[in-house]
């Protein structure tokens, strides 16, 4: 006996016959195998089991319920799972190939094919089967049996599509669905939450089980029983990023609510979580949060006055002067519009942001003093958060005095991110070293860590912070509960601009908030103040 071979592809519902092989016809008379005369009439071949067996597949392959069934034994029970099947296996498409039917006597035969089902883009599931051919008087039919579809399935069961279309991909921190699996893919949720991130979640949910799917054949009730194919399980769990809902809302509010391009991060010091980033239409892709470098202004006396409690011979209650400008070398530098204050204990001078008594302690320390209190505090560590790429900041020794005094209040050569400045406020607020992290589950790896200051140094930043907010140059924060920040205005370009900072913390939330170009501090304070009520 030689192959009888045919192939079908359903495409939109219908069926096309792709090549038709033809290289001899069986005819089963008796229960005795012939051959029939090469010029057997077209009723006569219609009634070979192999022409049977092809017209079944045909319609199989077609999602033709009816018309399978109807080449049954067993019309009615054969239509029935046929189109339940194609519930199951939503809008999927067959390809069927026959590979030979062999005459088993005594009025029966057999066949084997091949069924490869599309269902959907990437999703390809492909298996054998066999099927036995009876004659009843002059006609053939199908034996029917649910293993026809599936050599697995049986008696009360069906096939069911498993996807993740519609289920979370990833949720935020108290289980709320920031992107979801689609057929088009991942998705972000309704409200486009964390728009800055959505390519770092779409990236690394994909990385984790991109395209899971599953055909599955379940029971009477609909359970699973067991899985037939796919690449992987569609009820995986979802990735979790550390992000709050609550807190992403509001550091979105506060940017769209500012008159300039903005950015805001924030992150819990207790854990290293964060917990929001965001910036405004106008920001476009400046600033960048995680990695953009900026002069920091004089958020950066943070670290400045840990160099000078550390390496000065000064603490918090030292009174300095605080003239208008002082001349350091070649280097003229001015307090903020010029202001001048009274001689004042250094905790005064920091809370009131003075330029010049920075400057003059700045010019006698060591040359590395600056960058190793930066490092204290984070801005010169190296972390691999998974899907994204940061940059605290970079501090070097300062190659001369004039260098090292424009360091000290911000400018010269000193550059910190927003995400830099947040986690130096985190490292005051918890009193040790912060490792960020995104996401639970997928740990932040550590390239280049940090020691914090000595905890009476911390200690001393805290209560000059406090000050900041009680009586200094964030006092528009007085009504935002228990606050500790530091101000810090950076001239960029040409010096005719300036960009606006404002880094702090309250309770166990950590944050830096960086207006480009805003001119002075108070836009961000404003907007410190907007993201804090709605915390």
């Amino acid at each position: 006996m030689k192959p009888v071979t045919r192939r079908w592809i359903l495409a939109g519902g219908a069926t096309a016959v792709v090549a038709i092989v033809v290289a001899a016809v069986i005819g089963l008379r008796g229960g005795s195998a012939g051959t029939e005369p090469a010029a057997a009439t077209p009723s006569a071949a219609a009634d070979e089991p192999s022409s049977v067996a092809a017209r079944y597949l045909d319609a199989f392959a077609a999602g033709n319920a009816t018309a399978a069934g109807n080449l049954t034994d067993d019309p009615a029970a054969a239509s029935a799972l046929l189109a339940a099947v194609r519930t199951g296996l939503p809008a999927a498409q067959a390809q069927v190939l026959l590979r030979q039917v062999t005459p088993a006597g005594d009025g029966k035969a057999s066949g084997a094919f091949h069924v490869t089902w599309t269902l959907g883009a990437g999703r390809t599931w492909a298996y054998d089967n066999s099927l036995q051919l009876i004659r009843t008087g002059d006609h053939w039919s199908v034996h029917w049996t649910p293993a026809l579809v599936h050599p697995k399935l049986e008696a009360n069961q069906r096939l069911a599509l498993r996807t993740r279309a519609g289920t979370p991909a990833v949720v935020d921190r108290d289980g709320k669905p920031l992107m979801l699996w689609q057929e088009s893919g991942i998705q972000p949720a309704e409200g486009n939450p964390a728009p800055l991130l959505r390519s770092s979640m779409t990236k690394l949910t994909q990385e984790q089980g991109a395209g899971g799917w599953s055909v599955t054949r379940t029971d009477a009730a609909g359970a699973d029983v067991e899985t037939l194919g796919g690449t992987g399980t569609a009820q995986a769990k979802p990735l979790t990023i550390t992000l709050g809902a609550g807190a992403q809302g509001a550091a979105q509010a506060a940017v769209d609510g500012a008159r300039f391009p903005a950015a805001l991060l924030a992150l819990q010091p207790s854990s290293g979580e964060i917990l929001a980033v965001a910036q405004n239409a106008a920001a476009g892709l400046d600033p960048k949060a995680f990695s953009g470098l900026y002069a920091p202004g004089s958020t950066f006396k943070i670290a400045t006055a840990a160099a000078v409690l550390q390496h000065g011979g000064q603490d918090a209650n030292t009174v300095l002067d605080c003239p208008a400008s002082v001349q350091l070398g070649q280097r003229t530098i001015p307090n903020d519009n010029n202001f001048a204050l009274p001689p004042q204990p250094l905790h005064s001078a920091f809370a009131h942001s003075c330029n010049t008594t920075f400057a003059q302690l700045a010019s006698g320390l060591p040359a590395d003093a600056l960058a190793r209190a930066a490092s204290q505090f984070g801005l010169n560590a190296d972390f691999e958060i998974p899907g994204i790429s940061s940059e605290a900041g970079k501090v070097e020794p300062a190659a001369n005095q004039a260098e090292q005094v424009e360091n000290a209040i911000g400018q010269g050569k000193v550059q910190a991110s927003p995400f830099g400045i947040a986690l130096m406020a985190a490292t005051v607020a918890a009193g040790r070293a912060v490792t960020p992290k995104l996401w639970r589950g997928l740990d932040t790896r550590v390239n280049t860590g940090y020691q914090p200051p000595p905890g009476g140094v911390i200690g001393a930043l805290r209560q000059m912070m406090r000050e900041v907010v009680t009586g200094g140059t964030a006092s528009e924060l007085r009504g935002s509960g228990q606050v500790f920040g530091k101000t810090g205005t950076a001239q960029f370009g040409d010096g005719t601009q300036s960009d606006g900072w404002f880094a702090g913390y309250r309770g166990d939330v950590a944050f830096a908030v960086l207006l480009k170009g805003a001119g002075s501090s108070k836009p961000a304070v404003a907007a410190a103040a907007t993201f804090l009520s709605g915390l």
